[in-house]
């Protein structure tokens, strides 16, 4: 039998971040001024941030 590799992932697991109205924050790219910028964005509100754990205040 094959066993499984030390670094393969068994229970895969995606952490959710909420905004403080109760959203659901997701990860959106955006092309502006000729770059790519990743933002975070709460579903509900529309709040725009840099990264998903800005959304703890």
């Amino acid at each position: 039998m094959a066993e499984i590799s030390k670094n393969a992932r068994v229970g895969v697991v995606t952490q959710k971040f909420f905004c403080g109205c109760g959203g659901e924050v997701k990860m959106k790219s955006v092309f502006t001024g000729g770059r790519l910028k990743n933002l975070a964005e709460c579903e509900k509100c529309n709040r725009k941030e840099r990264k998903p754990s800005d959304f703890r205040v």
